[in-house]
């Protein structure tokens, strides 16, 4: 299939229905290991919607990495390395737990770049997530295809911290609570809890942090520093992956709209910057 036919994507869209069930919730703060969350009782937190509009494919329909067969709603590009690279939320209104709400995704765009590791697919999603009283969430997702790891693959330059945190929260994420994420999420893809399969198949040295887990754990750093804060954007980057295999490091400093956010690796880089605007 050629890049060109993956253009035939643009546009395409679906809708999804659910209820934003307060169970999903309460195993959320459990993972994240609250007594007491710090969020709004009786709502969906910043991020909350992820737990929410879980894939649905039948078990014939995965494949080997985990994920369901390639086409459908997503291009069917055929590199055989995905990610979510980042994006960007606007809140609009709050959620409230048990409420229905919708979600409507659009491919916005679908675009081939060339980088050190080799060819890169980007895709571009938009999703509108809504309830009764109207629309709630915008969110506009950055997935990106890559090409297999090759032995002599030259890692993503590290990037040293622009600020002194003013926050600042050390973690060792094991196996157990990547396992316990991805089965919150309904996210089927091995390299978060199959070390032989991360590491033999797609070469990785250890199991990866899932992207969605590492911006939850950023939201949840300003939450903890600001109880019942409603944040109103979101905008996340990944710069490097993260493994079990090593500690890292929640930072975050305060600014005059919200707070700036990231997370250090073991040898102290960035391996994602966020920002954050709150009421």
């Amino acid at each position: 299939m050629t890049f060109e036919h993956l253009r035939d994507w643009i546009g395409r869209s679906e809708s999804v229905s659910d209820i934003a069930a307060p169970a999903a919730l309460e195993r959320l703060a459990a993972i994240l290991d609250h007594d007491t969350p710090p969020w709004r009782d009786g709502e969906v937190p910043p991020l909350g919607h992820w737990l929410y509009f879980l894939p649905r494919a039948r078990q014939r329909d995965i494949a080997e990495d985990g994920h369901p067969h390639k086409g459908g709603f997503l291009p069917p590009v055929e590199l055989p390395r995905r990610m979510w690279a980042g994006g960007s939320l606007i809140f609009h209104r709050p959620m409230a737990e048990g409420e229905a709400i919708t979600r409507r995704s659009v491919i916005d765009d679908v675009e081939l770049k060339e980088g050190r590791s080799g060819r890169m697919v980007f895709v571009k999603v938009r999703h509108e997530i809504a309830t009764d009283a109207g629309l709630a969430i915008t969110e506009c997702d950055d997935i990106v295809y890559r090409e297999a790891a090759k032995p002599s693959q030259v890692p993503p330059p590290e990037e040293p911290p622009i600020d002194q945190p003013a926050w600042r929260r050390p973690l060792m994420l094991d196996p157990v609570l990547l396992f316990r994420f991805s089965a919150l999420t309904f996210n089927g893809h091995r390299i978060h809890y199959d070390r032989s399969y991360s590491r033999e198949v797609e070469g990785y040295p250890g199991l990866v942090i899932h992207g969605p887990l590492s911006a939850t754990l950023l939201v949840d750093l300003f939450l903890r520093n600001n109880p019942g804060a409603r944040v109103t954007r979101f905008r996340f980057r990944g710069k490097r992956p993260l493994f079990d295999i090593h500690p890292l490091t929640l930072c975050g400093v305060p600014t005059a709209t919200g707070a700036r956010l990231w997370v250090t690796d073991h040898a102290g880089s960035v391996a994602m910057s966020a920002e954050l605007d709150a009421d």
